[in-house]
């Protein structure tokens, strides 16, 4: 299987093994949590790392967004990154510019600083990886844990599916799909990868009394979904009727017969409040153009969609749409 492990593959294989403990660290690996959190006192540093390998395209530009996301989703803006780029034998200096002035605009865009990292050409890949490290900080009274997840909460998600998936397999896919469907909609595809980005919509929510977050990438949304709950111990209930989906999005999902509810969406962010909190928060969305959605809501165990009256188990996630495209 092509992608990241499954979350019982973590479990069993990784985090059994991550047994050590350091008393500063107050979050820790788990299904569910983007980031570490660590005490600095009054204040807590938030710490991710992701890389991006489903794409050869727009790598500089999605290894920043993803990897400021994990921070947003605990909302905090982020203020610093560390990248390292692995370029395969053959790479020209040309492409590797190209790569870090992608990563330079779109951190310049988030007031974020690239403070170092890494740059080598390698025969251990056959295409540019990028991985980063994000930071950020904020007070301890303010830490999002989904330990807070609570019966009732509901669910609410910015964007639409399949952002971040659609742009990619667009790109990689771009003759075929335009001799299928014309340039415009392989344009408006392509331009979904300009959305990637949720720390706007992280930050803002941050200043709400939050209950849990998570930006919704390999898996999907119903991946994104599963993990928080598995996370929080709960299960919920979604309803497929109140996903937004963009037009160019089900076409190809459609044309290649993938999942778009399967398919990674950088730029789309799950958040779990209370019923009274949400309404504040999307209220404060429609005012700062923020497009969010309540989906579903949190429920005893069962995670489960509402698909047109017929309920359905969202099983966990095992890979993402992506790949059956790519392979």
């Amino acid at each position: 299987m092509i992608g990241k492990l499954t979350s019982n593959q973590l479990k069993e294989m990784v985090f059994k093994h991550l047994t050590y403990r350091r008393p500063e660290v107050l979050i820790r690996p788990a299904v569910g949590e983007d980031c570490a959190a660590v005490d600095f006192g009054e204040e807590v540093l938030i710490i991710s790392t992701d890389p991006i390998t489903g794409t050869a395209s727009e790598v500089g530009k999605l290894a920043v967004n993803i990897n400021l996301n994990d921070i947003a989703s605990n909302g905090v803006a982020p203020f610093g990154l560390m990248l390292t780029v692995l370029a395969p034998v053959g790479t020209t200096l040309e492409e590797i510019e190209m790569v870090m002035s992608q990563a330079a605009i779109e951190a310049e865009k988030n007031q974020v600083e690239i403070m170092g990292g890494h740059t080598e050409i390698t025969d251990a890949v056959n295409r540019i990886v990028v991985s980063a490290v994000a930071i950020g900080k904020q007070p301890k009274s303010e830490l999002i844990k989904t330990s807070d997840i609570a019966l009732d909460d509901v669910i609410i998600m910015t964007k639409t599916v399949g952002l971040e998936g659609t742009g990619i397999i667009a790109f990689e896919k771009e003759a075929e799909l335009t001799t299928q469907f014309g340039p415009e909609m392989v344009a408006d595809a392509k331009k979904l990868l300009d959305q990637t980005s949720v720390v706007k919509e992280g930050v803002l929510a941050g200043k709400f009394k939050i209950h849990g977050m998570h930006d919704v990438t390999e898996g999907g949304l119903l991946g994104a979904i599963w993990e928080l709950c598995d996370a929080s111990g709960l299960g919920c209930i979604i309803d497929t009727a109140s996903i937004p989906i963009q037009s160019s999005t089900a076409l190809i999902c459609d044309h290649y017969d993938i999942d778009p509810l399967r398919l990674i969406s950088s730029g789309s962010l799950i958040i779990i409040a209370c019923e009274e909190t949400a309404e504040s928060l999307l209220k404060k969305f429609d005012e700062e153009g923020v497009d969010a959605q309540v989906i579903g809501k949190i429920i005893d165990d069962a995670c489960l969609i509402d698909d047109e009256g017929e309920l359905f188990e969202i099983p966990p996630p095992e890979g993402d749409a992506l790949y059956d495209v790519l392979g």
